[in-house]
């Protein structure tokens, strides 16, 4: 074991530099160490904590939320009109990484003025499509929308590229992590695997390809995150995000998400990435939110007891 951890710490130290370089510290002002003894939203006991401490498939699971938000046209115009994504992606990302790790982990009151940031954001945004039909952020059901995206994102690339989820697992993360998404002021948020596919075949109807769609896209093909081989980052990662879309999603988006074979090579690659990414970030927020409570970071490579 010493050997290997020796033999890992070059690339532990790259990808460090990787993370830090791509998401800069200190940049959200939110402080993950007080106060003591303060669980959050969720706390230790939560899978949220373990699910959401697995960076690679947070990144992973967040591009593919991305590419199905540009399948719902409601959703996407609010950041299709309102936003500067065009000129900052990459800030656009580091805000929601941001807002998602402060959900997570950061203590209460931090909780709190986030959520309250991002409602009041999220009033101010309104308008209407080419074809006439109103469209809000705070409409409680494109809120629900984005919400399950980027869980199914989330819990997706865990399994795919972290750890084994066992479905009671699965199901409770699904119950826990919508607590965000009620706050937000989402309805009907579903609340297990189950309930996940039954509302993404409800939506699928609504959903299509369409110029908007084809555009983001394009953007988010070609974003250079400031980091080490920019160009192969982002197409790992995109790959990566592409093996988890959900076959429906796939296949109406055709030939504008990656290649299979770039899919196969990204999920390979971040696959075996993954556990130098745990070394590499043991000062990160869920280590930082587990001292707040007193206990080790390692309490995380366990899933709740009674769940495993």
């Amino acid at each position: 074991m010493p050997l290997l951890r020796s033999l890992a710490a070059p690339a532990s130290r790259q990808i460090r530099r990787w993370v830090l370089d791509a998401f800069p510290r200190g940049e959200s002002g939110i402080d993950y160490d007080r106060p003591a003894g303060d669980p959050g939203l969720f706390g230790p006991d939560s899978v949220t904590w373990r699910v959401h401490a697995e960076l690679p498939a947070m990144l992973a699971g967040g591009l593919c939320a991305l590419m199905l938000q540009t399948l719902h046209p409601l959703a996407l115009a609010g950041v299709y009109d309102h936003s500067n994504f065009r000129d900052d992606l990459v800030g656009r990302l580091r805000r929601t990484t941001g807002f998602v790790a402060g959900t997570t982990y950061a203590p209460m009151g931090e909780v709190d003025a986030l959520v309250a940031r991002v409602r009041a954001i999220h009033a101010r945004v309104s308008g209407q499509l080419p074809d006439g039909r109103r469209y809000a952020a705070d409409d409680p059901d494109l809120l629900t929308w984005v919400h399950v995206t980027e869980a199914y994102g989330f819990l997706k690339g865990c399994r795919a590229y972290c750890r084994t989820v066992p479905d009671r697992v699965a199901d409770r993360y699904y119950d826990e992590v919508r607590r965000v998404a009620e706050a937000l002021g989402a309805v009907d948020v579903p609340a297990s695997q189950d309930q996940v596919r039954a509302y993404f075949a409800r939506v699928q109807p609504l959903l299509r390809v369409d110029a908007r769609s084809r555009e983001v896209l394009a953007i988010l093909s070609a974003i250079r995150l400031p980091v080490p081989l920019p160009g192969i980052s982002r197409d790992v990662f995109l790959g990566a995000a592409a093996a988890l879309l959900p076959p429906w999603a796939r296949h109406l988006l055709g030939e504008d998400a990656p290649h299979p074979l770039r899919a196969r090579a990204g999920s390979q690659l971040v696959r075996r990435m993954a556990p130098l990414f745990r070394r590499a970030l043991g000062d990160g927020t869920a280590p930082r939110a587990c001292r707040r409570m007193g206990l080790p970071s390692a309490v995380l490579a366990r899933w709740p007891e009674g769940l495993e």
